[in-house]
Protein backbone atom coordinates (compact mmCIF):
# COMPACT_ATOMS: atom_id res chain seq x y z
CA UNK A 1 0.00 0.00 0.00
CA UNK A 2 1.13 3.85 -0.73
CA UNK A 3 0.85 6.31 2.00
CA UNK A 4 -2.33 7.20 -0.04
CA UNK A 5 -4.28 4.03 0.17
CA UNK A 6 -3.11 3.97 3.87
CA UNK A 7 -4.59 7.37 4.65
CA UNK A 8 -7.71 6.11 2.70
CA UNK A 9 -7.78 2.47 4.98
CA UNK A 10 -7.52 4.93 7.87
CA UNK A 11 -10.38 6.71 6.93
CA UNK A 12 -12.59 3.89 6.67
CA UNK A 13 -11.56 2.57 9.95
CA UNK A 14 -11.15 6.16 12.38
CA UNK A 15 -14.33 8.55 10.66
CA UNK A 16 -17.31 8.98 11.26
CA UNK A 17 -20.24 6.68 9.23
CA UNK A 18 -21.49 10.20 8.12
CA UNK A 19 -18.15 11.29 6.75
CA UNK A 20 -17.15 11.77 3.35
CA UNK A 21 -14.24 8.89 2.23
CA UNK A 22 -11.56 9.95 0.39
CA UNK A 23 -12.35 6.81 -1.66
CA UNK A 24 -15.76 7.50 -2.26
CA UNK A 25 -15.36 10.61 -4.26
CA UNK A 26 -17.68 11.51 -7.30
CA UNK A 27 -14.45 12.17 -8.95
CA UNK A 28 -13.78 15.21 -11.41
CA UNK A 29 -14.60 16.32 -14.53
CA UNK A 30 -11.59 14.91 -16.09
CA UNK A 31 -10.52 11.96 -14.91
CA UNK A 32 -7.02 12.09 -13.50
CA UNK A 33 -4.12 9.36 -12.14
CA UNK A 34 -4.89 9.22 -8.50
CA UNK A 35 -1.63 10.37 -6.37
CA UNK A 36 0.70 8.01 -4.63
CA UNK A 37 0.73 10.43 -1.12
CA UNK A 38 -2.20 12.41 -1.02
CA UNK A 39 -5.87 11.83 -1.34
CA UNK A 40 -8.25 13.09 -3.83
CA UNK A 41 -8.98 16.32 -1.55
CA UNK A 42 -5.51 16.95 -0.23
CA UNK A 43 -4.71 17.25 -3.52
CA UNK A 44 -7.75 19.77 -3.90
CA UNK A 45 -6.83 21.87 -1.15
CA UNK A 46 -3.44 22.42 -2.34
CA UNK A 47 -4.55 23.15 -5.98
CA UNK A 48 -6.46 25.97 -3.91
CA UNK A 49 -3.52 27.48 -1.99
CA UNK A 50 -1.39 27.67 -5.12
CA UNK A 51 -3.52 29.14 -7.52
CA UNK A 52 -3.92 32.93 -8.20
CA UNK A 53 -7.04 33.68 -6.85
CA UNK A 54 -6.40 32.74 -3.68
CA UNK A 55 -3.09 35.39 -3.50
CA UNK A 56 -5.26 37.86 -4.47
CA UNK A 57 -7.49 37.34 -1.18
CA UNK A 58 -4.99 39.27 0.85
CA UNK A 59 -5.82 42.40 -0.90
CA UNK A 60 -9.75 42.41 -0.57
CA UNK A 61 -12.12 43.58 2.16
CA UNK A 62 -13.92 42.01 4.33
CA UNK A 63 -16.14 44.70 6.04
CA UNK A 64 -14.09 47.99 6.22
CA UNK A 65 -13.26 49.85 3.08
CA UNK A 66 -9.39 50.34 2.76
CA UNK A 67 -8.71 50.40 6.55
CA UNK A 68 -6.05 52.51 8.09
CA UNK A 69 -4.11 49.70 10.24
CA UNK A 70 -2.71 46.44 9.88
CA UNK A 71 -4.73 44.29 11.81
CA UNK A 72 -8.39 44.63 10.18
CA UNK A 73 -9.60 41.59 8.51
CA UNK A 74 -8.99 40.74 4.71
CA UNK A 75 -11.15 38.40 2.71
CA UNK A 76 -7.36 35.76 3.54
CA UNK A 77 -7.65 36.22 7.49
CA UNK A 78 -11.41 35.45 7.29
CA UNK A 79 -10.52 32.46 4.83
CA UNK A 80 -7.74 31.32 7.02
CA UNK A 81 -10.02 31.68 10.12
CA UNK A 82 -13.18 29.96 8.70
CA UNK A 83 -10.60 26.81 8.05
CA UNK A 84 -9.43 26.61 11.28
CA UNK A 85 -12.87 26.80 13.24
CA UNK A 86 -14.79 24.39 10.08
CA UNK A 87 -11.84 21.78 10.74
CA UNK A 88 -12.03 21.84 14.88
CA UNK A 89 -15.41 21.24 14.45
CA UNK A 90 -14.88 18.21 11.78
CA UNK A 91 -12.24 16.66 13.81
CA UNK A 92 -14.60 16.41 17.18
CA UNK A 93 -17.09 15.24 14.94
CA UNK A 94 -14.70 12.64 12.98
CA UNK A 95 -15.64 13.76 9.52
CA UNK A 96 -13.11 14.45 7.13
CA UNK A 97 -11.14 16.99 8.06
CA UNK A 98 -9.03 17.39 4.22
CA UNK A 99 -12.38 17.97 2.40
CA UNK A 100 -13.12 20.74 5.16
CA UNK A 101 -10.35 22.10 4.99
CA UNK A 102 -9.92 22.59 1.01
CA UNK A 103 -13.76 24.03 0.72
CA UNK A 104 -12.64 26.75 3.34
CA UNK A 105 -9.99 27.33 1.55
CA UNK A 106 -11.92 27.81 -1.75
CA UNK A 107 -15.15 29.20 -0.55
CA UNK A 108 -14.64 33.24 -1.09
CA UNK A 109 -12.39 32.66 -4.23
CA UNK A 110 -14.86 34.40 -6.18
CA UNK A 111 -15.73 37.24 -4.04
CA UNK A 112 -15.28 40.65 -5.02
CA UNK A 113 -13.30 43.82 -4.38
CA UNK A 114 -14.84 46.13 -1.80
CA UNK A 115 -16.35 43.52 0.35
CA UNK A 116 -20.68 42.81 -0.31
CA UNK A 117 -20.95 46.50 -1.42
CA UNK A 118 -19.00 44.85 -4.59
CA UNK A 119 -21.28 42.28 -4.73
CA UNK A 120 -24.35 44.04 -4.70
CA UNK A 121 -22.57 46.64 -7.38
CA UNK A 122 -22.35 43.79 -9.92
CA UNK A 123 -25.55 42.48 -9.06
CA UNK A 124 -27.50 45.22 -10.09
CA UNK A 125 -25.69 45.17 -13.49
CA UNK A 126 -24.33 41.71 -14.49
CA UNK A 127 -27.71 40.16 -16.73
CA UNK A 128 -28.91 37.24 -14.62
CA UNK A 129 -27.25 38.55 -11.57
CA UNK A 130 -24.24 38.23 -9.37
CA UNK A 131 -23.52 35.61 -6.48
CA UNK A 132 -19.82 35.18 -5.01
CA UNK A 133 -20.49 31.44 -4.25
CA UNK A 134 -21.18 30.64 -7.70
CA UNK A 135 -18.41 33.19 -8.88
CA UNK A 136 -16.20 30.92 -6.37
CA UNK A 137 -17.00 27.84 -8.42
CA UNK A 138 -16.50 29.83 -11.56
CA UNK A 139 -13.12 30.18 -10.99
CA UNK A 140 -12.38 27.12 -10.48
CA UNK A 141 -13.88 25.28 -12.90
CA UNK A 142 -13.04 28.37 -15.73
CA UNK A 143 -10.79 30.94 -14.65
CA UNK A 144 -7.73 29.62 -13.44
CA UNK A 145 -4.65 28.19 -15.11
CA UNK A 146 -5.54 29.76 -18.47
CA UNK A 147 -9.14 28.35 -18.61
CA UNK A 148 -8.52 25.00 -17.83
CA UNK A 149 -9.76 25.44 -14.15
CA UNK A 150 -8.71 23.22 -11.35
CA UNK A 151 -10.51 20.54 -11.91
CA UNK A 152 -11.35 19.57 -8.48
CA UNK A 153 -13.48 16.97 -7.20
CA UNK A 154 -17.20 17.24 -7.21
CA UNK A 155 -17.43 17.26 -3.22
CA UNK A 156 -15.75 20.03 -2.92
CA UNK A 157 -17.16 22.51 -5.71
CA UNK A 158 -20.55 21.29 -4.27
CA UNK A 159 -19.45 22.89 -0.46
CA UNK A 160 -18.14 25.77 -2.30
CA UNK A 161 -21.13 26.46 -4.25
CA UNK A 162 -23.66 25.56 -0.97
CA UNK A 163 -21.82 27.73 1.35
CA UNK A 164 -24.06 30.21 2.18
CA UNK A 165 -27.64 30.76 1.00
CA UNK A 166 -29.93 28.17 -0.34
CA UNK A 167 -29.66 24.52 -0.66
CA UNK A 168 -27.42 22.44 2.11
CA UNK A 169 -24.23 20.92 0.33
CA UNK A 170 -24.46 17.19 0.09
CA UNK A 171 -21.70 16.46 2.72
CA UNK A 172 -22.18 17.04 6.65
CA UNK A 173 -18.27 18.64 6.07
CA UNK A 174 -19.67 21.10 3.20
CA UNK A 175 -22.75 22.19 5.66
CA UNK A 176 -19.67 22.32 8.71
CA UNK A 177 -18.10 25.06 6.71
CA UNK A 178 -21.56 27.04 6.29
CA UNK A 179 -22.20 27.19 9.95
CA UNK A 180 -18.14 27.73 10.71
CA UNK A 181 -18.29 30.92 7.84
CA UNK A 182 -21.00 32.40 10.13
CA UNK A 183 -19.15 31.94 13.50
CA UNK A 184 -16.06 33.31 11.88
CA UNK A 185 -17.61 36.36 10.17
CA UNK A 186 -19.87 37.88 12.72
CA UNK A 187 -17.11 37.14 15.83
CA UNK A 188 -14.29 38.83 13.67
CA UNK A 189 -16.29 41.95 12.83
CA UNK A 190 -17.13 42.65 15.89
CA UNK A 191 -13.50 42.84 16.46
CA UNK A 192 -12.85 45.12 13.84
CA UNK A 193 -15.76 47.51 14.59
CA UNK A 194 -14.40 47.81 17.80
CA UNK A 195 -11.10 48.03 16.58
CA UNK A 196 -12.93 51.39 14.15
CA UNK A 197 -14.21 52.56 17.01
CA UNK A 198 -18.15 51.77 16.08
CA UNK A 199 -19.08 49.74 18.93
CA UNK A 200 -17.62 48.30 21.95
CA UNK A 201 -18.31 44.76 24.06
CA UNK A 202 -20.66 46.19 25.88
CA UNK A 203 -22.77 47.52 23.74
CA UNK A 204 -24.16 43.77 22.78
CA UNK A 205 -27.21 42.93 24.54
CA UNK A 206 -26.83 40.99 27.68
CA UNK A 207 -29.31 38.22 26.27
CA UNK A 208 -26.59 37.50 23.68
CA UNK A 209 -23.68 37.61 26.02
CA UNK A 210 -25.04 35.82 28.82
CA UNK A 211 -25.34 33.01 26.44
CA UNK A 212 -22.72 33.12 24.25
CA UNK A 213 -19.94 34.94 26.17
CA UNK A 214 -18.21 37.93 26.89
CA UNK A 215 -15.66 38.05 24.44
CA UNK A 216 -15.14 36.98 20.65
CA UNK A 217 -12.60 33.73 21.84
CA UNK A 218 -15.20 33.17 24.35
CA UNK A 219 -17.66 33.43 21.62
CA UNK A 220 -16.57 31.00 19.64
CA UNK A 221 -15.68 28.22 22.01
CA UNK A 222 -19.56 28.25 22.70
CA UNK A 223 -20.31 28.27 19.35
CA UNK A 224 -17.86 25.37 18.27
CA UNK A 225 -18.92 23.24 21.48
CA UNK A 226 -22.89 23.87 20.91
CA UNK A 227 -22.20 22.61 17.09
CA UNK A 228 -19.83 19.73 18.09
CA UNK A 229 -22.39 18.63 20.74
CA UNK A 230 -25.87 18.45 18.95
CA UNK A 231 -24.30 17.20 15.64
CA UNK A 232 -22.76 13.62 16.25
CA UNK A 233 -25.89 12.30 13.51
CA UNK A 234 -24.69 14.45 11.02
CA UNK A 235 -26.82 17.41 11.01
CA UNK A 236 -25.13 20.30 11.65
CA UNK A 237 -27.28 22.13 14.11
CA UNK A 238 -27.10 23.55 17.45
CA UNK A 239 -28.98 23.95 20.77
CA UNK A 240 -32.28 26.31 20.00
CA UNK A 241 -31.35 28.53 22.79
CA UNK A 242 -27.51 29.01 21.25
CA UNK A 243 -28.86 29.39 17.77
CA UNK A 244 -31.21 32.10 18.81
CA UNK A 245 -28.60 33.90 20.24
CA UNK A 246 -26.36 33.75 17.33
CA UNK A 247 -29.32 34.69 15.64
CA UNK A 248 -29.75 37.49 17.69
CA UNK A 249 -26.13 38.24 17.54
CA UNK A 250 -26.11 38.64 13.77
CA UNK A 251 -29.02 40.75 14.09
CA UNK A 252 -27.68 42.89 16.26
CA UNK A 253 -24.64 43.54 13.73
CA UNK A 254 -26.42 43.79 10.94
CA UNK A 255 -27.97 47.24 13.08
CA UNK A 256 -24.85 48.61 14.55
CA UNK A 257 -22.18 47.52 11.96
CA UNK A 258 -23.61 45.86 8.34
CA UNK A 259 -25.75 49.35 8.26
CA UNK A 260 -24.18 51.78 9.66
CA UNK A 261 -23.72 54.98 7.96
CA UNK A 262 -20.61 55.84 9.60
CA UNK A 263 -18.88 52.59 9.16
CA UNK A 264 -20.32 51.90 5.28
CA UNK A 265 -19.98 55.34 4.24
CA UNK A 266 -17.61 55.23 1.47
CA UNK A 267 -19.45 51.99 0.13
CA UNK A 268 -21.51 54.53 -1.39
CA UNK A 269 -18.91 55.23 -4.34
CA UNK A 270 -18.66 51.59 -4.79
CA UNK A 271 -21.60 51.10 -7.14
CA UNK A 272 -20.08 54.18 -9.30
CA UNK A 273 -16.74 52.77 -9.57
CA UNK A 274 -17.84 49.28 -10.48
CA UNK A 275 -20.28 50.36 -12.90
CA UNK A 276 -17.69 52.41 -14.46
CA UNK A 277 -15.43 49.58 -14.97
CA UNK A 278 -18.05 47.33 -16.07
CA UNK A 279 -19.05 49.87 -19.09
CA UNK A 280 -15.51 50.52 -19.89
CA UNK A 281 -14.94 46.75 -20.12
CA UNK A 282 -17.73 45.45 -22.25
CA UNK A 283 -15.92 46.94 -25.40
CA UNK A 284 -13.91 43.83 -26.27
CA UNK A 285 -10.55 46.25 -27.03
CA UNK A 286 -10.81 47.24 -23.50
CA UNK A 287 -10.65 43.87 -22.18
CA UNK A 288 -6.94 41.97 -21.10
CA UNK A 289 -5.82 39.71 -23.72
CA UNK A 290 -6.31 36.65 -21.19
CA UNK A 291 -9.81 37.66 -21.01
CA UNK A 292 -10.50 37.80 -24.71
CA UNK A 293 -11.14 34.13 -24.72
CA UNK A 294 -13.97 34.39 -21.86
CA UNK A 295 -15.35 37.37 -24.25
CA UNK A 296 -15.26 34.86 -27.21
CA UNK A 297 -17.01 32.24 -25.02
CA UNK A 298 -19.41 33.80 -22.97
CA UNK A 299 -20.01 37.05 -24.29
CA UNK A 300 -18.04 41.11 -23.39
CA UNK A 301 -20.68 41.00 -20.28
CA UNK A 302 -19.55 38.22 -18.73
CA UNK A 303 -15.82 38.75 -19.21
CA UNK A 304 -15.98 42.05 -17.53
CA UNK A 305 -17.71 40.55 -14.53
CA UNK A 306 -15.35 38.00 -14.60
CA UNK A 307 -12.41 40.77 -14.73
CA UNK A 308 -13.81 42.81 -12.03
CA UNK A 309 -14.78 39.79 -9.96
CA UNK A 310 -11.15 39.01 -9.58
CA UNK A 311 -9.91 42.57 -8.87
CA UNK A 312 -7.84 43.68 -5.40
CA UNK A 313 -9.43 46.92 -4.04
CA UNK A 314 -6.45 48.36 -4.70
CA UNK A 315 -6.20 47.38 -8.62
CA UNK A 316 -10.32 48.39 -9.17
CA UNK A 317 -9.31 51.89 -7.79
CA UNK A 318 -5.76 51.75 -9.79
CA UNK A 319 -7.76 51.34 -13.11
CA UNK A 320 -10.48 53.24 -12.47
CA UNK A 321 -8.22 56.45 -12.04
CA UNK A 322 -5.94 55.31 -14.97
CA UNK A 323 -9.09 55.15 -17.19
CA UNK A 324 -11.04 58.23 -16.10
CA UNK A 325 -8.72 60.66 -14.03
CA UNK A 326 -6.69 62.59 -16.04
CA UNK A 327 -3.43 62.34 -15.46
CA UNK A 328 -0.93 65.00 -14.43
CA UNK A 329 1.13 66.45 -17.79
CA UNK A 330 4.38 66.52 -17.32
CA UNK A 331 6.40 69.15 -18.87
Amino acid sequence: MNVRERTESLEEKILSPYAMLSQNTRGRDVPEEEDSLRTPFQRDRDRIVHCKAFRRLKHKTQVFLSPEGDHYRTRLTHTLEVSQIARTISRALRLNEDLTEAISLGHDLGHTPFGHAGERALDKIVPGGFRHYEQSVRVVERLEKDGRGLNLTHEVRDGILCHTTGREAATAEGRVVRTADRIAYLNHDIDDAERAGVLSESDIPEEITSVLGHSKSKRIDTLVRAVVDTSADGGIRMPRRVQEAFDRLRDFMFRSVYENPTAKGEERKVPLLIGALFDFLQKPGNLPQDMRRIAGEDGCGRAACDYIAGMTDHFAVQLFESIYVPASWKL
